[in-house]
C-alpha cells in the first residue's frame, strides 16, 4: 500500500490557483485528535486528481458542478464528503492499532519518507503550497493510508476463507435480448408501440423454436442478424432479469426458455452448463472478499459510533474544486 501511494504521490503535479489555506487550522475534531487543514487539503487535492482523471474525458471539464439525480449533491460535494469520511477513518483506526497489535514497520517508514522527499523533489514550492504539500504533511497522509489497510488487513484476517461449492455454484447460458427501443434513421430512440412490441415477440417466439433445435445458438443467432450474449448466473440473481433468471435456473443443460418478457424487451435462452467451475471459484472470492467487508465495516462503525467527531464546516468550505485546478501527471520521466 505504501510503495503503491509512493508512486503515485510522486509522480503527481499540479496547477492553478486558489484561496489560500491556514494549514494550522482544525477542521476536524475526532475525541482527542485534531486534523489540521494541511492535511485534510492535501488528501483532498490527491483525491481530486484522481476523480479529474477519472471522470473529465466522461463529463468535461466542468463536470465538478453536476449532479446525477435532480436536486443532488454535485460531484464535488460527493468527493468532499468522501474526503471527510475517510480522513475520520483513518484517525479512529490510528486510535484503535492497539487492538490488533499494528505498528508500522521501519521499512514502511523508510518508503514513507522516500515518497514524501520525492513528492517534494517533482513539485515547485508554488505548486505545493497550494496542496499544503510539505514533505511533512505527504508523509503524514501517507502514514495514515499505510495505518488504515494495515488495520484493515488485520481486522479481516480471522474471516472464514472457506467456500463450498454448493454455496458458490454458477451456472452458465447464452441469450439473445429483443430490446423494447428502437432507432431511427437519424438515429434518434424511441419505445416500441405496443402493435411493434408484438411483432418483437413473434420474432422472439419463432426464434425461440429454432433456438430449441438448434445444436449451436450463438451460429443461429448470427444466422438471425441477432447477438448472442454469455453470462455466468446463479438463483439469486436478479440482473438482467428476475423472470428470467428463474426461468433459466429452471432449465436442465441444453433446454432453452420460452419468451420472458422483461421490463425493457424480451429475452431467450440457453442453459449450458450446469455448473461453471471457473464462474464458482470466482464467485468463491466474490463470496470471501463480501464476507471480509462485512466484518471490516462492522468493526469501523463501533468504532465510529463511539466516536465523538466535530467538523469546522467553515474552514472545510476553503476547500474548493473549481477554483484550484488539480491534475495529475500521466509522465513520469519529466516530473514539473
Amino acid at each position: 500500500a505504501v510503495l503503491a501511494a509512493a508512486t503515485m504521490l510522486a509522480s503527481t503535479v499540479f496547477t492553478g490557483c486558489g484561496k489560500e489555506i491556514d494549514n494550522s487550522a482544525t477542521v476536524i475534531t475526532i475525541g482527542e485528535d485534531k486534523v489540521t487543514m494541511d492535511v485534510a487539503n492535501f488528501f483532498a487535492r490527491h483525491q481530486q486528481a484522481i476523480a479529474q482523471m477519472q471522470y473529465s474525458s466522461m463529463f468535461g471539464e466542468d463536470f465538478w458542478g453536476m449532479s446525477f439525480t435532480e436536486g443532488g449533491a454535485t460531484m464535488e460535494e460527493d468527493v468532499k464528503d468522501n474526503v471527510l469520511e475517510n480522513l475520520e477513518h483513518m484517525y479512529v483506526l490510528e486510535d484503535h492499532m492497539e487492538d490488533y497489535n499494528v505498528t508500522l514497520t521501519d521499512e514502511e517508514k523508510s518508503n514513507i519518507e522516500e515518497a514524501a522527499k520525492a513528492f517534494v523533489e517533482a513539485n515547485k514550492e508554488e505548486v505545493r503550497s497550494k496542496v499544503s504539500g510539505s514533505e511533512e504533511t505527504v508523509s503524514r497522509v501517507l502514514e495514515l493510508a499505510t495505518i488504515q489497510e494495515k488495520m484493515r488487513r488485520a481486522i479481516i484476517a480471522d474471516v472464514d476463507t472457506n467456500v463450498s461449492d454448493e454455496e458458490a455454484a454458477q451456472k452458465s447460458m447464452q441469450y439473445v435480448f429483443f430490446s423494447f427501443t428502437k432507432t431511427d434513421e437519424e438515429g434518434k430512440s424511441s419505445t416500441m408501440t405496443d402493435e411493434e412490441k408484438a411483432e418483437l415477440k413473434s420474432k422472439a417466439e419463432a426464434f425461440a423454436g429454432m433456438a430449441a433445435k438448434a445444436d449451436d445458438f450463438e451460429k443461429l443467432a448470427e444466422e438471425q442478424e441477432l447477438s448472442a450474449s454469455t453470462m455466468n448466473f446463479d438463483s439469486k440473481q436478479t440482473t438482467p432479469s428476475e423472470d428470467f433468471i428463474k426461468a433459466a435456473d429452471a432449465l436442465k443443460e441444453g433446454e432453452v426458455t420460452d419468451v420472458i418478457e422483461g421490463d425493457n424487451g424480451y429475452y431467450v435462452g440457453k442453459l449450458t452448463s450446469l455448473f461453471d467451475k471457473e464462474a464458482t471459484e470466482t464467485e468463491k472470492e466474490n463470496i470471501v472478499s463480501e464476507r471480509q467487508d462485512a466484518k471490516y465495516q462492522e468493526i469501523l462503525k463501533g468504532y465510529m459510533d463511539e466516536a465523538k467527531i466535530e467538523v469546522n464546516k467553515d474552514e472545510w468550505k476553503k476547500v474548493s474544486f473549481t477554483k484550484l485546478d488539480v491534475t495529475m501527471k500521466q509522465e513520469t520521466d519529466c516530473l514539473l
